[in-house]
């Protein structure tokens, strides 16, 4: 890769890396339905300049329904259900557990007949990566409640069949335009949740500003710098960072916040992240459905 090209992938490694530290720390504050209005609504407003001059936003709400879908299940689910969780577990194992989207990718193009290809080496991989969330929270079990745990895996499955919408019915749109889109949808949906759910006092200064990076970095500038990648190294290669994140999001854990680093992120990272990346092998040169980044999210 070119320097530039290192740069930016260093970059976006840290920065998509570090939401679930942020919402951990933001969620001791705020109300998970505030947190997501918030994010989105920053999101939406840091995107707005980049296209004010396009007219690729009218486009997408030509399909609402397609858009108002892929909202729910790529941004305004998951946002939630991950904020809600993380107010009983450690964003290190938040972190941990996402890095299951590609394995869950491979799985649900399988079943969705988009890749019927199931050969020795991608089936190792998902009994691998089985193996490995099973040991993470099996060995863990004793100090983590089920229903946040839910939460998480659930966030993981909407990220990972977000793509898919993507690829079927909207694939042909400008993908900023797209994700400003979803980030105003969801933003207005949140609305009256929020004001219903506000903190009757201000809240401290780093709730406030870790909501204000989770929308200008983790989601509108990390999506803009991710399309300068993809034109460096293609889409293929840019999604290596789905396997640095999760590596990330423990170490910033563990010594930003003092969680402790347990015996089941020991053991199941290393078979979650080899079963993910043997599940999701191809040969040849087509590129896999995963390696569109067009989600804020994932």
């Amino acid at each position: 890769m070119s320097r530039r090209a290192m740069l930016l992938f260093a970059a976006l490694s840290l920065i998509w890396g570090f939401p679930y530290l942020f919402i951990r720390v933001a969620v001791d504050d705020l109300d998970p339905t505030v947190l997501v209005f918030g994010r989105c609504l920053v999101g939406a407003l840091t995107l707005l300049p980049f296209t004010v001059r396009r007219p690729g936003s009218r486009a997408v709400l030509r399909r609402w329904r397609v858009v108002l879908l892929y909202t729910c299940v790529e941004v305004a689910g998951p946002w939630w259900l991950l904020s809600d969780a993380e107010q009983h577990v450690s964003s290190s194992f938040a972190g941990l557990v996402i890095c299951l989207v590609p394995l869950l990718g491979a799985v649900f193009g399988l079943l969705l007949h988009d890749d019927d290809r199931l050969d020795g080496r991608r089936a190792a991989g998902l009994l691998i990566g089985l193996v490995g969330i099973v040991l993470l929270l099996g060995i863990d079990v004793n100090r983590l409640s089920p229903w946040p745990v839910v939460e998480v895996m659930l966030t993981a499955t909407g990220y990972a069949l977000g793509p898919f919408i993507v690829d079927r019915a909207l694939s042909d749109l400008p993908a900023i335009d797209v994700n400003l889109v979803v980030l105003g949808i969801t933003a207005l949906g949140y609305l009256p949740f929020a004001v219903l759910r506000r903190p009757h006092q201000v809240p401290p200064i780093e709730a406030v500003l870790s909501v204000v990076v989770l929308g200008v970095a983790c989601t509108a500038i990390a999506f803009l710098l991710i399309f300068a990648l993809i034109g460096e190294i293609g889409p293929a290669r840019a999604t290596v960072i789905t396997y640095v994140n999760p590596a990330v999001a423990i170490a910033a854990g563990v010594v930003l916040l003092g969680e402790t680093l347990t015996a089941g992120m020991l053991i199941g990272f290393p078979l979650v992240l080899a079963g993910s990346m043997l599940a999701t092998w191809r040969r040849g040169k087509r590129e896999p459905l995963t390696a569109q980044p067009v989600s804020p999210a994932v």
